[in-house]
């Protein structure tokens, strides 16, 4: 006997007393776990369980999802709405009407003396759809600036446009069921057991029923990397260049499928020619990834019955995000791997709403998927409101990355933030601080007072959280699954939806309108927006008791079709959104306009995600058994590295960029090369004070991933006490 390996002590499992369960959704990633939340005699909620009949999870959650009944009563909810004239005055409580009465008349005075688009507005990827969709209809019909966006930008907005440009359409085009139909899979920057453990567990149970290649591009060493067949170390911001030579073996050996292309897609011809640069043994010397692996890969894929790919943040994060999701799409057209079981190009969403906003908020453009650049879209949606068709602008307006810069230059004068914390999740957060602080009139809209970004404000509303709402979120599959109300808002905060809808009163337009008066009529709207000849975004033959009836239900699901299943796959027909019906193969020549390392600043800086938190940790930074694994920023560094500049483990350094500074805590491990450093975003005042931040040309997504940063001593108590300060609440 080792250790008293013999004396196995009984699990406990401590009775909550629950008396009822009520099914829910999940409301942290974009899984889209079902969930149910146990209700004790008083009606608190007391546990969460995963709903075993749900076909995403099947009773699975993660750590998140088990505690999530816990943020109702979570530290830090704001209970009544706040004021105050200027961001360094005490708050000073006020009503509902007051406070709203208040908002729309701020917002009319600097539309009046700036112009509309002088007011700015940035929603989320975290409230419900019905929510969103009323959003877009209070912006887009009433309050009439163009300055709208989402977070989202932050985060999935490269993949938005690299469907669009090869498809034609936004829409990923998977589902997690390829998982068990799969012969090989690339995981391109993902890592899916800390960023979606349950989407990572369905991937690891099909692996378990069949075995398959699972091959992880990613500069270090994840969890997934360390599970996975192959591991492809590259160069951080160099995917396109491995991309491109992964074609050319394929091209240059015949493994193409050469019906597909000619069939369904267009532009091959200048992909051919592209790709000749490509050869491997060039591309090894840019990408950092051997020529045999390359030569490898490319035949595993192209010759596998059914291949894959999977992507996050490691390829949207970047300059080269919407070329690099672009890259995945060609490669996915050439071999024959869009439309078909194990065959897909499936983006992995972050948000559990992402796509709830990008389908229905109108941020990009108008409801379902429609564009402003379109004069018809323009007057279908203006006669289905009640808006004059000219009251709307003829393109989209700035993305959340361009408004911030206008804050700056003096473009836009008000703001309103909704469910959003840019103070910790942009970068450069220190000049972020500054822009704030420029703002006539900032109006934050949260669930939780105590977020960063309402130091800077003028105005606070209380916002209810999640299942204190009722309404729908679809997850990275296309899935449209219900948020039922479990508990009533706490104090004073009301729904997102009640708050759009009182706001909308206010202005002279919504006199010619309706706004629904729950979530399922405005579900009812959106259902009648959807139907079309040829639409893939169709929800047309669901409704709220349907969708909790099948557990979540995949779009495009018409009133035609029978039972409650969807469409699973999007492009089964090779039938594209495009004008001619096919596939875009677009030629994409890499640009390296990285901030690579040199002798000032020797190490890439790389950040991510870590399993316990969320985003900005406004939410799991309140709940103990999430942020006692991850309570303080922490700096992943290679422990050769760190013996030449004499850093110790577990010790402070000061991380300087041409931008600025942060202090983290040194956790040495072989998990990054040499040459690199990693730290969690998720951390207020750390990774983002040093970030790039350059800008995607199509998507505006910011490059959070490669940049150049250097290490140096800092005097221990210090850092130690500046630490304790910024992990306060």
């Amino acid at each position: 006997m080792l250790f008293g390996r013999k004396d196995r002590k009984p699990i406990k499992i401590v009775d909550k007393h629950v008396a009822e369960w009520k099914y829910t959704t999940c409301g942290y990633c974009s899984t889209g776990c079902s969930i149910e939340v146990g209700l004790n005699e008083a009606g608190k909620p007391v546990a969460t369980r995963g709903h075993a009949e749900a076909d995403v999870n099947r009773g699975k959650l993660c750590i998140k999802g088990i505690f999530e009944h816990e943020l109702f009563e979570a530290a830090g909810r704001g209970e009544v709405p706040l004021v105050r004239d200027k961001p360094y005055d005490s708050w000073r409580q006020t009503s509902w009407d007051s406070a709203l009465d208040k908002m729309a008349s701020e917002i009319t005075r600097i539309q009046e003396t700036y112009g509309r688009d002088s007011f700015a507005v940035v929603s989320t990827g975290q409230i419900l759809t019905e929510e969103f969709y009323t959003l877009g209809k209070l912006v887009r019909g009433c309050i009439g600036t163009n300055n709208y966006d989402g977070n989202t930008t932050l985060c999935m907005a490269s993949a938005v446009s690299g469907y669009k440009r090869s498809f034609g359409s936004d829409g990923p085009p998977g589902c997690y069921d390829d998982f068990e139909h799969t012969h090989c899979l690339i995981a391109w920057g993902s890592n899916l057991p800390e960023q979606h453990p349950i989407i990572y567990w369905r991937l690891k149970e099909a692996l378990e029923k069949r075995k398959f290649p699972l091959i992880v591009v990613d500069p270090r060493v994840t969890m997934l990397a360390q599970f996975a067949d192959m591991h492809l170390p590259i160069t951080p911001g160099t995917d396109l260049v491995l991309l491109n030579s992964l074609m050319h073996v394929i091209l240059a050996e015949g493994l193409e499928d050469r019906d597909y292309i000619e069939k369904h897609t267009q532009g091959i011809e200048a992909v051919e020619e592209l790709v000749k640069q490509y050869d491997p043994v060039t591309a090894s010397k840019i990408c950092g990834i051997d020529e045999d692996t390359i030569r490898n890969v490319a035949r595993l894929y192209a010759k596998a019955p059914a291949a894959m790919s999977i992507w996050t943040m490691g390829i949207n994060q970047s300059t080269h995000g919407s070329d690099g999701v672009v890259g995945i799409n060609n490669l996915n057209l050439v071999t024959g791997n869009i439309g078909k079981p194990g065959g897909t190009s499936l983006s992995i969403t972050g948000q559990c709403n992402a796509m709830g906003t990008r389908e229905w908020s109108s941020c990009s453009g108008l409801p379902g998927y429609r564009a402003l650049e379109n004069p018809a879209h323009r007057k279908q949606i203006s006669e289905f409101w009640g808006v004059d068709e000219d009251f709307f602008p003829e393109k989209r307006g700035m993305f959340m990355t361009d408004i911030f810069p206008a804050i700056e230059t003096g473009q836009i004068k008000g703001l309103w933030l909704v469910a959003t914390n840019p103070m910790t999740s942009m970068p450069q957060s220190s000049r972020i601080r500054k822009t704030l602080e420029k703002l006539d009139f900032l109006v934050v809209q949260d669930a939780y007072q105590d977020v960063e970004s309402t130091q800077y404000a003028h105005m606070y509303l209380p916002a209810a959280v999640w299942a204190e709402k009722e309404g729908v979120f679809t997850n990275t599959e296309r899935r449209v699954n219900i948020v039922r109300q479990v508990v009533q808002p706490k104090a004073q905060s009301k729904a997102d939806f009640w708050i759009f809808t009182e706001l909308a009163k206010r202005f002279p337009n919504s006199a010619n309108m309706t706004f629904a008066q729950s979530p399922a009529e405005a579900f009812v709207e959106m259902t009648e927006l959807s139907k079309g000849e040829g639409r893939t975004l169709n929800i047309s033959g669901m409704d709220h008791d349907k969708i909790e009836a099948a557990r979540g239900i995949q779009w495009p699901y018409r009133d035609s079709d029978d039972g409650l299943k969807g469409d699973p796959r999007l492009y089964a027909d090779g039938v594209y959104q495009t004008a001619t019906g096919k596939a875009n193969l677009i030629a994409l020549p890499f640009i390296n306009n990285n901030e690579c390392p040199d002798d000032d600043y020797p190490f890439w800086l790389n950040s991510g995600r870590v399993v316990e938190h969320f985003h900005t940790r406004t939410r799991t930074g309140k709940i103990g058994n999430c942020n006692k694994f991850s309570p303080t920023p922490y700096m992943e560094m290679n422990p050769d590295a760190a013996r030449d500049l004499g850093v110790k483990h577990q010790s402070y350094v000061r991380l300087v960029s041409r931008r600025g500074d942060s202090v983290v805590m040194v956790q040495l491990t072989q998990r990054v090369p040499r040459n690199m450093v990693f730290i969690p975003f998720h951390f207020h005042d750390c990774v983002n004070r040093v970030s790039l931040g350059l800008l995607d040309p199509h998507s505006r997504q910011p490059a959070f991933k490669q940049c150049a940063v250097r290490v140096e001593p800092i005097d221990q108590g210090l850092a130690a006490q500046l630490n304790r300060e910024r992990r306060t609440f």
